[in-house]
């Protein structure tokens, strides 16, 4: 990688000096020296992590500088730092800003270079939400791992440690130094529409050890992992996105569960935490949500539990944070309940210019301010920030999604499929013996940059294997001519193969296997189901003798489950979360650490 004064020289004559017309001296550099010559609105700046529209910073397709005029005002990201001089910049598949890992580095150093090239120039923290599994913003080519209910069913922090360590070096290849992972939730509630699979499982003491595994590859990487959704939003029936969701958990239930990862993560040094935009009566009762509650971000994450890093909010254009107070107030508070970072706020003239009028008033003080504008500067520091805050665009391709980490992740992924039923040793099966496969199913939309749909890429696999395999979509709502044309299908077929993904008792995936495993029966001919997010599936599809649980629905995720189940690796996974009854929640069906395999 060429050295910083070697790109420096190369970009237009722009420096990373931060302040004008000098190269930055090691005091310059000092985050204390930083905050005392920054100027009120440079402060305020430095609070944001903003979106921005487009593949570049200067010159975005006119499609982004439409919607950068729309909602935040102006037309690239070189104006955006200009006018706000915010401290972070997060990047969003939507927003355009992923095409592929070259074009991503190139709109990193435009960030850079547009950021410190203004008077008392700083480097920016770019961020982005790659928790792997089902939630992905940049894709192919990089490499994708499992997801972290999968990395929890293979139980190994050796392997949470090198997807850190691997993914964090590619993000950090491309000139993103912080990411929104771990996620440091224990998902106890199999109705949880946001969490499930994100969550590494169901037990305490196990997801704090995988959060603080992942944490530490991270940060051999160089790039700040964000153990998140403090204080824990393993338990909810509600999407913050779009609802409030309130926990009910008393005061001891969190202390034993719900901070166990976050005090692990702690432990560990995560550079940053990120609260929930939950209720938590037994923390607060003020009925505010934990973003804007100071007994929680400051009582508890600061005091009681000594956190001294940066905290950064979930997106506040999240409902969840929104249905109380008003755009122009959200931001106020959070800073006063003693966050570091507002990210994505809907309106940033509007938040900005309410921190701003808040200290000029008095509301908040300019020393609370300061307070989060040296961690952040310290973040910074402490990231290399100030001393490489380019990358190398020509070495990205050595980096991103090279040959072994892909391999790493295939070898990670065989370590996590769990074989949950096998009644009379159904799997595995042989091309031999069934050399026709027909994979019917779920495909819903591919997380990013997998290549989809899950029942094309599950068949490919399979065929690879030495199967004949078809695909045939069913969707996630069958209707009675779609499993009918399945059922007339599997005439065809020496062994079927069915995708499902949140399966439900009323619902039309349940219909298709129960129809599938009825029709085959009489047969003798296999029917295997591999659910492909949530490993509840197995509760509402007892006829099943066969049953998978792949966690995701990620390519990794599928050719792992591909190589199950025609027995060239062993399952090995055990499950990180309980699978209760169906028809008696109280009752457990499938025990955490339960998984079958060949042999046994």
């Amino acid at each position: 990688m060429p050295s910083r004064r070697t790109v420096l020289a190369a970009t237009a004559g722009v420096t990373a000096a931060l302040t004008v017309g000098a190269a930055a001296s090691a005091s310059d550099r000092d985050p204390s020296a930083l905050l005392a010559r920054m100027t009120l609105e440079e402060k305020v700046g430095q609070v944001f992590v903003s979106r921005v529209y487009g593949h570049s910073a200067t010159a975005p397709d006119q499609a982004d500088v439409d919607a950068n005029r729309t909602e935040l005002g102006v037309r690239t990201a070189a104006e955006l730092l200009a006018r706000y001089r915010p401290g972070g910049i997060i990047y969003f598949t939507w927003a355009h800003n992923t095409r592929d890992p070259r074009q991503l580095a190139d709109l990193s150093n435009g960030i850079q270079r547009a950021s410190l090239g203004q008077p008392r120039g700083l480097p920016v923290l770019i961020s982005t939400d790659q928790e792997h599994g089902a939630v992905c913003r940049v894709g192919r080519p990089a490499t994708l791992f499992p997801g972290a209910m999968a990395i929890g069913a293979g139980g190994s922090r050796a392997d949470a440690r090198t997807l850190g360590r691997l993914a964090g070096g590619e993000l950090r290849a491309m000139g993103v130094r912080q990411n929104y992972s771990p996620v440091a939730d224990v998902n106890v509630n199999p109705a949880n529409p946001v969490i499930g699979v994100r969550s590494f499982g169901a037990d305490p003491d196990a997801v704090a050890a995988l959060v603080a595994a992942e944490i530490e590859g991270y940060r051999s990487a160089g790039v700040a992992a964000t153990a998140k959704h403090f204080p824990g939003h393993g338990d909810t029936a509600v999407d913050s996105h779009t609802g409030f969701p309130v926990i009910t958990h008393t005061r001891q239930v969190w202390e034993t569960l719900d901070a166990v990862p976050f005090r692990a993560a702690i432990a560990a040094g995560v550079d940053s935490l990120m609260t929930a935009h939950i209720l938590v009566p037994s923390l607060d009762a003020s009925g505010d949500p934990a973003t804007l509650s100071r007994p929680i971000v400051t009582g508890i994450l600061r005091e009681k539990l000594g956190y001294d890093g940066v905290v950064v909010t979930d997106a506040l254009d999240m409902a969840g944070v929104r249905t109380k107070y008003g755009d122009d107030r959200v931001p106020v508070l959070a800073l006063k309940a003693g966050v570091d970072q507002l990210l994505n706020p809907p309106k940033l003239d509007v938040a900005f210019n309410a921190v701003r009028k808040a200290v000029q008033d008095g509301e908040l003080t300019e020393r609370r301010l300061d307070e989060s504008v040296l961690r952040i500067l310290r973040l910074k520091t402490r990231l290399g920030l100030f001393d490489e805050p380019y990358v190398d665009p020509a070495g990205v391709g050595r980096t991103v999604g090279a040959r072994a980490h892909l391999a790493a992740a295939d070898g990670i992924a065989e370590r996590t499929t769990t074989l949950l039923v096998n009644e009379g040793q159904v799997l595995p099966l042989s091309p031999r013996t069934h050399p026709r496969v027909l994979v019917v199913g779920a495909d819903p939309a591919s997380p990013t940059g997998t290549t989809g749909p899950p029942t094309g890429v599950l068949a490919a696999a399979l065929t690879e294997l030495g199967f004949t395999a078809t695909a045939l979509s069913t969707g996630t709502a069958p209707p009675p001519e779609t499993i009918t044309q399945a059922v007339t299908a599997a005439d065809t077929a020496d062994a079927v193969v069915v995708t499902t993904y949140n399966v439900t008792a009323d619902g039309g995936q349940r219909t298709l296997v129960e129809q599938l495993a009825k029709h085959l029966a009489p047969t003798g001919r296999p029917l295997v189901v591999v659910s492909i997010r949530n490993p509840y599936d197995a509760a509402q599809l007892l006829l099943v003798k066969a049953h998978l649980a792949a966690y995701s629905w990620t390519d990794v995720e599928l050719r792992a489950a591909a190589r199950v189940i025609a027995g060239t690796v062993a399952p090995r996974g055990k499950l990180p979360a309980p699978v209760r009854r169906a028809d008696d929640p109280t009752q457990v069906l499938y025990p955490i650490g339960h998984g079958l395999t060949y042999g046994a």
